[in-house]
């Protein structure tokens, strides 16, 4: 069991587009978070900082961290590797701060399977609609129309793990989706009552797959 003096994991994951590095940052800023910046073997998009965004390494030098066993979770998306530090998340913990995480569905499989002794709060964040979703993701991606193609064909899959989460909030408005989430937490740290309504997300799932 964590103490009181313990910082709390909280895992943000979305399919790519919906929004949970926006949120992940926002958050951050708010209640003083710390966020967990992962190693990635991808190229940085624009007005990405390597150190910041994330630690941008070669894929050799990812598969030696994972061969030391320095990451406390690590996957592969979209032909590129993602990991997140043990040693970081772990010795913030142990001071009571607070990490926030932005990784994907197997990355938070992972976490919850070590059973580590801090509280974990998790969200998977929902875009509106798909004509939404294809919308961000050619903004994003507007110089590779095939990136996006694969994207959208890889929603239907992850959409699938809702379930794996604590909670489910759909990033209609990004204001209100921050304002959703930040509560969700809290009455979590605060042990009260939210007001999560579980059909609410069920029947928007289903719109999102049919």
């Amino acid at each position: 069991m964590s103490s009181k003096e313990d910082g709390v994991m909280i895992v943000l994951s979305s399919p790519s587009g919906a929004g949970k590095t926006t949120l992940t940052k926002l958050l951050s800023k708010s209640n003083y978070y710390l966020i967990s910046v992962s190693h990635t073997t991808r190229k940085p998009r624009i007005n990405e900082v390597d150190g910041e965004d994330y630690f941008f390494v070669k894929e050799d030098q990812f598969k030696f961290l994972i061969q030391k066993d320095e990451f406390l979770e690590h996957a592969k998306v979209f032909n590129h590797f993602y990991g997140t530090s043990k040693s970081f998340v772990i010795n913030n913990l142990k001071k009571g701060n607070s990490v926030i995480f932005d990784i994907d569905w197997q990355g938070t499989k992972q976490i919850k399977e070590k059973k580590l002794k801090y509280k974990l709060i998790t969200f998977f964040i929902l875009p509106p609609s798909k004509k939404v979703l294809f919308e961000r993701l050619s903004n994003r991606d507007m110089k590779d129309k095939l990136i996006v193609e694969e994207r959208m064909r890889q929603f239907s899959q992850d959409v699938l793990h809702w379930k794996d989460y604590d909670y489910v909030v759909i990033n209609d408005d990004l204001n209100n989706c921050y304002n959703e989430v930040n509560n969700l937490i809290k009455s979590e740290i605060d042990k009260v009552r939210n007001s999560y309504d579980v059909d609410l997300i069920k029947k928007h799932i289903n719109k999102l797959i049919s």
